[in-house]
Formats: C-alpha cells, sequence, structure tokens
C-alpha cells in the first residue's frame, strides 16, 4: 500500500517504523515528518489539508494515518473522505472529546460513564464558589481547549486554585484554550492509558500502558509531554479491563453515534483506578506519546491492517495478537525541556556490540532534523530508547542501557522510567 501518516513526533516515527518491518512493503510519506522518517519514507511539505487531500488522490494514497490531536480538531478526516480518500481517525466532531475537555466531561455525565466530580463555566465567580465548597485537597483545574498535554493544574490549596483559574479564564495561562475551565475533585489513586481502537461500531483493546509525566524522578517537578512508558502494566487486571470496556467504552461508543459523531480512530482513556474501579480522566483521540512508541511494536498483527480495518469498519475481523514480552521507553530531552528552546546539537549513536541489545532495542526519533549529513537535536524530546524483555525489569535495563549508547549535548532523561511496578 501506500500509506501517509500526518505528523512528526516520535508516535509517527515509530508507526511507520512498525509498518516497515512488516513482510509486505509498504511505501511511507510523511507530512511533516521529522529528520529521520527519512530513513523509512519519504517527507512532503503540504500544511493545506485540502491540498494534501488532492496530492494523496493523484499518488493513490490507500491508508492515511493521522497522529497529532490538532488536525483531527481541525477537521482533516472529513476534508480527506471528502475525496473517497480512506482515513483512520475521528471526525471534527468526535474529535470534539480531546478538542473540548468541557464537551468531553458533559458527554461522561451524560452516559453515566464514571467521572470525577466536576463543574464546567467561564465564570470565575462560579468557579470560586464551586472551589470553596470542594472538602478535600489537592484541586484539579483544566482548561478546556488543546494544550498540547499542558492544559491541567494540579492546585495544592484552595488559593492555588483559585489562581489557576483565574490565570486560565484571563488569557493569561493558555490563551484561547482558557476561555472555559473545569474545576474536578482530585482522585486518590493509580493513573493507567488504556488505548481502543474503534470504527464507530467495534473496538479492539490495547494492552494497558502507564506514562511518567512530570520530567523529575519520583514524578517531580512540572508536567511534560511524557518522559518514558512501559506496557503491559502488571497493575491492570481482567476485571478492571472487563469494568472498562462494559462502563466506559461501549456506552462512549453508543453515545457518539447517538450525538450524531460515531467514533472512529484511538480512543485514548486516561484512567484513575480507585479501590479498584476505573474513573475516567478524560479521553484524547489519538495515540498517546509515549505510549504508542511501545504499543506498535508489541504488536504482532500488521500495524497496517489495524490502522486499515479501523478506517474501513472492519475491526469485528482483527484479532489483536500480542508478543509475550513487555516494552519501556525512555524519554530523551533536549537541556531546557520543557522551560524552553535548546540550541541544536548533534546526536552521535555508538555501535552497539551486544546482540541481546542490538535485537530487543530501538531508537523512536522524535524532535530531530538532518542537516549537512548529520542528526540534530531540536526539539524539546528529542528521542526514545526503547527496550523489550520477558520481565518489565529486563525491558527496563535494555532501554537505559541504549541510553548509554546515545549522545548529544545536554541530554536529559528520568532514571525511573516503570518504577511503580518495580516497586
Amino acid at each position: 500500500m501506500n500509506i501517509l501518516i500526518l505528523g512528526s513526533g516520535g508516535r509517527e516515527y515509530s508507526i511507520g517504523l512498525a509498518i516497515s518491518k512488516e513482510k509486505t512493503q509498504h511505501n511511507l510519506y510523511f507530512m511533516p515528518g521529522n529528520g529521520a522518517t527519512t530513513q523509512l519514507g519519504t517527507n512532503i511539505n503540504i500544511t493545506d489539508y485540502k491540498e494534501l487531500s488532492l496530492w494523496a488522490k493523484d499518488n493513490n494514497i490507500e491508508l492515511t494515518i493521522v497522529g497529532p490531536e490538532q488536525p483531527l480538531v481541525d477537521g482533516v478526516v472529513d476534508i480527506f473522505k471528502e475525496e473517497g480518500l480512506t482515513i483512520f481517525g475521528p471526525s471534527a466532531a468526535a474529535a470534539q472529546l480531546e478538542g473540548s475537555k468541557v464537551y468531553m466531561k458533559n458527554i461522561l455525565k451524560k452516559y453515566n460513564i464514571p467521572t470525577a466530580a466536576f463543574i464546567e463555566t467561564e465564570n470565575k465567580d462560579e468557579a470560586f464558589n464551586f472551589i470553596d465548597s470542594m472538602t478535600r485537597t489537592p484541586i484539579v483545574v483544566k482548561a478546556d481547549g488543546l494544550c498540547a498535554g499542558k492544559g491541567v493544574i494540579i492546585a495544592m490549596s484552595k488559593d492555588e486554585a483559585k489562581e489557576a483559574v483565574a490565570g486560565m479564564l484571563s488569557g493569561e495561562s493558555f490563551g484561547d484554550a482558557g476561555n472555559a475551565v473545569i474545576v474536578e475533585e482530585y482522585l486518590d489513586g493509580y493513573e493507567l492509558s488504556i488505548f481502543a481502537i474503534c470504527d464507530g461500531e467495534n473496538y479492539v483493546v490495547l494492552p494497558a500502558a502507564q506514562d511518567h509525566k512530570r520530567i523529575g524522578d519520583g514524578d517531580t517537578g512540572p508536567n511534560t509531554g511524557g518522559m518514558g512508558a512501559y506496557a503491559p502494566t502488571p497493575l491492570v487486571n481482567d476485571d478492571i479491563y472487563s469494568k472498562v470496556e462494559e462502563n466506559v467504552i461501549k456506552p462512549t461508543l453508543a453515545g457518539m453515534k447517538n450525538e450524531g459523531a460515531p467514533f472512529e480512530g484511538v480512543l485514548f482513556i486516561g484512567v484513575m483506578v480507585v479501590d479498584g474501579e476505573p474513573i475516567i480522566l478524560e479521553y484524547n483521540v489519538r495515540f498517546g506519546d509515549p505510549e504508542c512508541e511501545i504499543l506498535m511494536p508489541l504488536l504482532e498483527n500488521p500495524v497496517s491492517e489495524l490502522f486499515y480495518k479501523g478506517a474501513t469498519k472492519q475491526l469485528d475481523t482483527f484479532v489483536p495478537k500480542l508478543k509475550d514480552e513487555f516494552g519501556v521507553a525512555v524519554v530523551m530531552a533536549s537541556a531546557n525541556y520543557p522551560y524552553g528552546s535548546s540550541e541544536p546539537a548533534e546526536i552521535i549513536v555508538d555501535e552497539i556490540h551486544d546482540v541481546e541489545l542490538k535485537e530487543n532495542s530501538h531508537i523512536s526519533y522524535a524532535g530531530v532534523t538532518f542537516e549537512d549529513d548529520k542528526l540534530l537535536a531540536t526539539g524539546g524530546r528529542v528521542l526514545l530508547c526503547v527496550g523489550f524483555g520477558e520481565s518489565i525489569e529486563v525491558a527496563r535495563n535494555r532501554a537505559y542501557a541504549l541510553c548509554g549508547q546515545v549522545h548529544f549535548s545536554g541530554k536529559k532523561i528520568r532514571t525511573d522510567i516503570a518504577y511503580q511496578a518495580l516497586k
């Protein structure tokens, strides 16, 4: 097949890498891609979605896979479908599950999907009164719109919660994304990422993962887009999977169909498990990054088949086959991440002589460019070192061993990825 992947990060690179390893040869295109995706296929630069859809028709693109949330919210799927193209992802209407946290919370409430008690409002006084009525801290404050995974504040006091609300509603914190806010109770449990591949009617659930959002070891410092992840997590059992399917996925798909916006694509379910009960923190409408980088290689099925059947309403014929192993991904970030940009730095990867490490690890590239025959670190999250093994500990050790083979000025990693599972 001729396959087009939209996006430029480690998530899109990992999808392309998995497809490139399939027995059937595919022609891969990336828009815009990054400095390393040229090793997997061809980068193109057509930012207008209508023009891109016409390019896809002219070049016989048989499947388009959308990585990031912004093109989905902007309606790229609708534009491609108008041209009769096969594309994997939700419509603009369905993408509001991520595009608007207010919309998402109201869907959860309307269809009796378990979630934290909350208020959504554009009125500062209304938000302040709700905060004053809360009996416990911390308090969670969320900006309504897209904030690249950073629009959530965990306030440790009522005053801090009010400060967060005021900053969001004034536009000071997140611009137009904070025109409305959600204030909700803080749930005390452990957090999971569960991904359901959906075609509007049917779904396939992938192994639950756990990511590490904060910049520092021990979950300290500010939130980031994600500093590492592992899967499958032993923190999930069959009972939790069953409850998520029955109480979350099925009513969500039925509810979205009822709303006139059938959900097709990746339903990323942010779950907090409280006393054995899965409570929904949020929905996203695409793969998490870095979770995608470990889930793609764990699939024994051709990844292209999963996306194609998801895009053509054939998931009822897809039976997922998973490798009997674990994956751990460690993000290698630039020196000033997440506080600001860093100077470009050349990436040097040592030759790997250890056969087991070579066969059970790889790099997924994200914030990189290719200039003058050199691969340069130019983004906040530069790359991910991914390791696999028969246990989480073995996979983690291989991921960190690979980290030791990668060098660039100012590189930054967390040293405790997967610590929850290895306590």
